[in-house]
C-alpha cells in the first residue's frame, strides 16, 4: 500500500521557519484555507497552523546545542484521531495513506484533538472545524505543475533541503533510502500510530583545520597586506582611545 510522507533531517534543520510561512501561505490560499489568526499578537494569542518548529536546548552549559524539530500530523498508518470522529470526518485514504479532514462533516468536537498523541490538530476558531496537514494533497496531484513542483510546499521552501518527500512503503524510494541509511525513527513509537512521517537524527561531525590553514596566503581579495608590527611596537590600539 502506498504511503505518502516526509522525512525530516534534524541535522541540517536550522529553525528558519520556511516551511512554517510557506505551508501557511498555500493553505490559506488553497482547498484548506481560510486558516484564521485573531489576536496573533496580544495576550492570549491563536492562529491555526499545520506545521510548527519547536526550538528547545539539550545538555548542560558549557555543552549545550540548540535543537529545531518541525513537527505536523504524521499522516499515521492506524491513525487514533479516525476511530474516535463521530461523524466520520476523519479519514484515512487507502490510494496514498493520507489522513485528511471532510470540513463538511466535522462538527469541531475535537475529539481528535484529544486522542492525537502529538498534538497535531488545531481548531480553526472562525470555521469551527479541525484542521491539519494535508500533505499538500491539492497541489501534488495538480497536474497543471511542472513535475517537480508537485510536493508539499514546505519541502520546496526549505533552503537546507531537511524535508524529502514520498512514499516511505517504495524500499526505492528517496524517503526510504535516507530513513535506511540515516537511521531515520517514528516519534513516539510506543504509542503504537505507526506515522507515517520520519526523522533523521542529529549526526555528530568534525572538522579538523590546520595551522597552515588559518592564515590566507592567495589573499583572494586582493586587499593591501600590510606587515604586523614587532612585539614591542606601539599600535593604533596602544595610542588611542577610539
Amino acid at each position: 500500500m502506498k504511503q505518502l510522507a516526509l522525512v525530516i533531517d534534524l541535522n541540517v534543520c536550522v529553525g528558519c521557519h520556511a516551511c512554517v510561512t510557506s505551508c501557511k501561505e498555500w493553505n490559506t490560499s488553497g482547498t484548506a484555507g481560510f486558516m484564521s489568526d485573531f489576536n496573533p499578537y496580544g495576550e492570549d494569542p491563536t492562529g491555526t497552523f499545520f506545521n510548527r518548529v519547536q526550538t528547545f536546548e539539550v545538555g548542560e552549559f558549557p555543552n549545550t546545542q540548540t535543537v529545531h524539530f518541525p513537527k505536523s500530523c504524521l499522516h499515521c498508518e492506524e491513525p487514533p484521531c479516525v476511530p474516535v470522529c463521530p461523524t466520520g470526518a476523519s479519514y484515512k485514504r487507502e490510494e496514498d495513506g493520507i489522513v485528511l479532514v471532510d470540513y463538511d462533516k466535522c462538527i469541531g468536537c475535537k475529539y481528535c484533538t484529544w486522542a492525537c498523541p502529538y498534538g497535531a490538530r488545531e481548531l480553526d476558531e472562525n470555521l469551527k472545524v479541525m484542521k491539519k496537514c494535508t500533505l499538500c494533497v491539492d497541489r501534488i496531484y495538480d497536474e497543471s505543475l511542472p513535475e517537480d513542483r508537485r510536493k508539499p510546499a514546505c519541502v520546496l521552501a526549505c533552503p537546507t533541503n531537511a524535508r524529502l518527500f514520498g512514499d516511505v512503503n517504495d524500499s526505492e524510494s528517496v524517503v526510504s533510502n535516507s530513513i535506511r541509511e540515516n537511521g531515520g525513527y517514528q516519534l513516539m513509537p510506543e504509542w503504537g500510530t505507526k506515522p507515517a512521517n520520519h526523522y533523521l537524527p542529529r549526526r555528530k561531525t568534525s572538522i579538523t583545520i590546520h595551522a597552515d590553514e588559518l592564515t590566507r596566503i592567495d589573499n583572494p581579495l586582493k586587499k593591501e597586506q600590510l606587515p604586523l608590527p614587532d612585539d614591542d611596537e606601539q599600535t593604533l590600539d596602544d595610542i588611542m582611545s577610539w
